[in-house]
């Protein structure tokens, strides 16, 4: 594997993609940071001396981490970051542990950050490497600025310090190399930030929950009426959705691995039968039935196979009236190829802005799999049986044509 070319094609990929997906309000996720933190981290990773496939993990992590601000936005984005990663990782056809190593990495970035090795530490630190320099002000600036573009509201500076402070007191560099070169820088910023608060209570602040930004969201939302508890578990659900769509996912390619399996297994035994058996059955007429038998279990075998993979093609279309009555999948690709992106884009941001739709659609996408799943396993089974029973009759018909011939 050659890992420095396959690194210039991510560079080139995200430089690619964070150009097209810009967006005005996005002042701190930009190409630029995530440009930084490649940097850091292969800083740290000639600090520590890793090897190329090591080096490899930590800057693909890097260039992917913040990929998830321009899918969804912050919550959940190292998620999305992790998906977007292992998806262009697979087509490049990279074993499976590296991918798992990458996704750990950007996984870890997750506030509060919590690595397991020292490739997620060595990412963990160069993501918030800022936090001990002098460029700390400049990008807390942006951060803010982004998170009122996002949320739409002005936020109080007093009240986006104290979030700030809150995640400079809990946050710690998890390397050496970090800690010994900006834990002190980040102590004074910390001392600095309290002074302007000259005295004010910060304790009770809440802590950060995804990055600074989040920090700074509760702060400024923390004097506000609390709106009555919704013991809905969202977070709960989405999981449930997402580990159901990847079961069935799994579920789809063992049938369509069994039913290539037995596609192959069926072909050679039709090649062998015309190009060897057939040919022979005129000077022993005794096994034309055992022979046709076993070509008709096989030809049927393969029919019931190749039924259970073939793939149906809806229309491709969907009305206003469909999506005005919630009842469209528009996760599933059949419902919308044939449609042009601006009636794509109308349906699915009206989706994502209701929530009974976007967990209806949810739930329509993994029942719809569901019974995709279903009839496929039904038309395997029926050709795994007609295989094993005819494999049987075939062989006791071989031996009785030779004893009666």
């Amino acid at each position: 594997m050659k890992y420095s070319q396959l690194l210039e094609q991510i560079r080139q990929e995200m430089t690619k993609f964070f150009k097209a997906n810009s967006k005005t309000g996005l002042l701190y996720h930009t190409l630029d940071h995530t440009e930084s933190v490649v940097t850091r981290a292969t800083e740290m990773g000639n600090y520590y001396k890793l090897g190329e496939r090591e080096m490899f993990i930590i800057t693909a992590a890097a260039w992917f981490h913040d990929t998830g601000y321009y899918n969804g936005g912050a919550i959940d984005h190292e998620l999305r970051g992790a998906d977007k990663a292992e998806l262009w990782l697979k087509d490049k056809d990279l074993d499976r542990e590296t991918i798992d190593a990458v996704r750990g990495c950007i996984l870890a970035t997750r506030i509060p950050q919590n690595p397991h090795n020292l490739l997620e530490q060595i990412v963990c630190d160069a993501d918030l490497y800022h936090l001990g320099t002098d460029e700390f002000f400049e990008h807390n600036k942006q951060m803010r600025k982004e998170v009122e573009w996002r949320t739409g509201e002005k936020l109080d500076k007093s009240d986006w310090r104290k979030g700030t402070i809150a995640l400079l007191e809990t946050h710690r560099y998890h390397t050496d190399y970090s800690r010994n070169l900006l834990e002190g820088k980040k102590r004074k910023i910390l001392e600095e930030l309290k002074h302007k608060e000259k005295g004010k209570e910060v304790a009770s602040v809440p802590m950060a929950t995804t990055t600074a930004v989040e920090a700074s969201v509760a702060a400024s939302h923390a004097a506000k009426p609390k709106k009555e508890k919704n013991d809905r578990p969202d977070r709960g659900i989405e999981t449930m959705f997402r580990i159901s769509s990847g079961n069935h996912q799994r579920l789809s390619d063992m049938a369509d691995n069994k039913a290539h399996i037995m596609i192959t297994t069926t072909s050679i035994i039709i090649s062998v039968l015309l190009s060897v058996l057939l040919r022979k059955l005129e000077d022993n007429p005794h096994l034309v039935i055992p022979t046709l038998l076993l070509l008709t279990i096989c030809v049927t075998t393969m029919v019931f196979s190749i039924l259970s993979t073939r793939p149906n093609l809806p229309p491709g279309t969907f009305s206003q009236q469909d999506v005005s009555s919630k009842k469209v999948n528009l996760l599933f690709f059949g419902n919308f190829y044939r449609m042009s992106y601006e009636e794509y884009a109308d349906g699915i941001q009206k989706v994502m802005n209701d929530r009974d739709f976007l967990y209806g659609t949810l739930t329509r996408d993994v029942y719809s799999q569901g019974v995709v799943l279903g009839r496929k396993y039904r038309l395997l089974r029926i050709g795994y049986n007609v295989f094993m029973y005819g494999v049987v009759a075939s062989v006791l018909a071989f031996v009785i044509a030779m004893f009666f011939k």
